[in-house]
């Protein structure tokens, strides 16, 4: 390949052919994983693809025919193989291809062992927390569907959400469901729905198989592409005891097709009986909120006060012309106590006033000034006395000392 080339003195097709082959022959034999697809057979020898089950890359595999009987089983189209390859490259022809020089199926048990790692990671990874997981619409507008072309999975779902809500819509999406584009068709729908703004929430089903069949629903990538979708995703793949790992990430798990329609749409009869019941049951609330309030008010109205109103003004009238005659007569005991206890004062105070003293047939010997002469030695001769009676005075000139 390093030979020295120009337009003037260009290389043989053929020569530049052998050299390809020469550097793709040193490359040896390898171990090779991959999917059997377009196996076919003429004469001697079998023909097959190898695909890649995770991207979209496929190589063609010649392979001896006594090679492909010895192994057992004998591998099919779709199924899983190890495969040791030596690299041909057809100088006639000018192509490459593998051919096999033993092939080795894939067991089940391997397979698990993929599987329970590539779970392992999702888990780390977060992608099947619940958290993560949304919840469905109560009544979608319009139900994406990914399923097989004319399967009965498609029928199971259609069928059933529209005998529970006939009017339901659906977009359909029909795909390989197995085989080696599986995943690759199942993806592409996927990522269309999700794009689309009617579609409310997607479903996946697929019927049920072996675990080989349903190795497309637990490929890395579309599992990946189910977690990253902004629309809700049920998983509806096979029956109650298949577990691909697009169960781990989608938003619901149904365990079959009709499940699913059962989850995504609920029953017109269903929600008619609800909204019946609840009616009935506002209904005896309300019915027994008046009821309560009712004989509230009758009790009410039934109270002395509110039944004769005028009645308790009557008694209320009472009480007042009672207080008031109360009143009254404590009001005139008082004052003849009064009235006698003035009279008794008075009585005293005439019994002990001067007045008193002289109606009894005495006098009061004043000076002119008003003093009380209340000695006869105090008087002398020629001075002018006031006698005082009761009901008046008499002015005198005293004449001769008085007698001791």
């Amino acid at each position: 390949m390093t030979a020295k080339t120009s337009p003037e003195q260009p290389l043989p097709i053929r020569s530049v052919l052998q050299m390809v082959a020469q550097w793709i022959g040193r490359l040896g034999v390898v171990w090779a994983e991959g999917q059997i697809t377009e196996f076919s057979s003429r004469g001697g020898t079998v023909f097959l693809t190898l695909r890649d089950p995770v991207a979209n890359v496929s190589a063609r595999v010649t392979c001896p025919r006594g090679v492909y009987e010895a192994t057992v089983p004998r591998p099919v189209d779709g199924a899983r193989v190890v495969m040791l390859v030596k690299p041909d490259f057809w100088v006639n022809r000018g192509s490459f291809a593998f051919t096999a020089l033993e092939i080795r199926p894939v067991g089940v048990g391997e397979l698990l062992a993929r599987l329970e790692r590539l779970r392992q990671i999702i888990v780390a990874e977060g992608l099947a927390n619940a958290d993560r997981k949304r919840r469905l619409p109560f009544l979608p507008h319009v139900v994406g569907l990914i399923c097989g072309r004319d399967s009965a999975a498609e029928r199971d779902v259609l069928e059933n959400a529209r005998r529970r809500w006939p009017a339901v819509r659906f977009t359909v999406e029909q795909v390989a469901v197995q085989g080696p584009y599986a995943v690759t068709e199942v993806t592409e729908a996927l990522r269309k729905l999700d794009a689309d703004r009617e579609v409310d929430v997607i479903v996946i089903a697929r019927g049920g198989g072996s675990l080989e069949d349903l190795l497309p629903f637990s490929d890395e990538s579309l599992v990946r592409a189910v977690s990253a979708c902004l629309t809700p995703v049920v998983s509806a793949i096979g029956h109650e005891q298949d577990n691909p790992l697009i169960d781990l990430v989608a938003d619901v798990r149904a365990s079959t097709p009709t499940d699913a329609a059962k989850k995504v749409v609920p029953d017109v009869g269903e929600q008619l009986t609800l909204i019946t019941q609840l009616r009935d049951r506002g209904r005896r609330v309300v019915t027994g909120w008046l009821d309560r309030e009712h004989a509230w008010l009758t009790a009410v109205r039934s109270r002395p006060a509110l039944a004769d109103p005028v009645r308790e003004l009557d008694r209320r009238a009472e009480q007042v012309d009672a207080l008031k005659d109360r009143t009254r007569r404590s009001l005139s005991s008082s004052l003849d106590r009064a009235e006698d206890s003035l009279t008794h004062l008075r009585a005293r105070l005439d019994a002990l006033s001067p007045a008193g003293t002289l109606r009894r047939g005495y006098a009061i010997v004043q000076r002119p000034d008003g003093e009380v002469v209340r000695q006869a030695a105090e008087i002398k001769e020629n001075d002018l006395l006031t006698l005082r009676f009761p009901d008046s005075r008499v002015t005198v000139t005293a004449t001769a000392d008085p007698t001791p």
